[in-house]
């Protein structure tokens, strides 16, 4: 079988039309063409994006989540949390980024694409537990890297570097401990080399 050759922008406004209203926009940039939807529309684009005669986007490849508030020197405008969504079709070997931003950056909520591929479950779990995206409609939603008590996001531009607490097995107390963070923040300066003839050179 002979691989057919994708044209983005033929691609682009095969969407589009599949889209009609749903798309917010849709760009292509260095040959990918990305879609972005409202989050009031992100399952029904969904739907469509997967099932469109000139779509059929059957595989999700990758889910992400990404956190906006630090973008471009922290002069971003729009809303604060996107996921962001990899779509292939396998029957007309081409390739589509979904992105939608939650509403509300202090409670992000979308919905769930798990129904339409199953793929998206464990992504959408780590969407969740790194950036705190709730998806509506997910029927596990729970951390799925992080400990069973930790607090926070650690993916949010906002969590610290060393984050909160550590943890320690306590020989003692036969278990695992958590206490404050007892790394000192710290300057990291390069090693300058002031050896004569390092290197071999004079």
């Amino acid at each position: 079988m002979t691989a057919i050759a994708v044209n983005p922008e033929a691609l682009k406004d095969t969407v589009a039309a599949a889209l009609g209203g749903k798309a917010r926009r849709v760009d292509v940039w260095l040959d990918e063409v990305t879609v972005e939807v409202a989050a009031a529309d992100y399952l029904a684009a969904a739907q469509i994006l997967r099932d469109a005669p000139g779509c059929r986007f059957e595989q999700l490849i990758d889910l992400c989540g990404v956190d906006y508030s630090a973008h471009g020197d922290g002069r971003w405008e729009g809303l604060r949390f996107c996921v962001v969504s990899h779509l292939l079709s396998v029957s007309l070997n081409q390739r589509v980024r979904l992105k939608v931003f939650a509403a509300d950056d202090d409670f992000p909520v979308v919905d769930s694409v798990t129904g339409i591929w199953r793929a998206a479950n464990w992504y959408e779990r780590e969407a969740f537990d790194l950036y705190g995206i709730v998806f509506e409609g997910h029927d596990d939603l729970r951390r799925i890297l992080t400990d069973y008590g930790f607090i926070g996001h650690p993916f949010r531009k906002d969590f610290p570097l060393s984050g909160h607490v550590e943890m320690r097995y306590d020989a003692e107390q036969q278990r695992v401990v958590y206490q404050p963070v007892s790394i000192e923040p710290r300057e990291i300066t390069p090693r300058i080399i002031r050896e004569d003839n390092y290197g071999g050179l004079n």
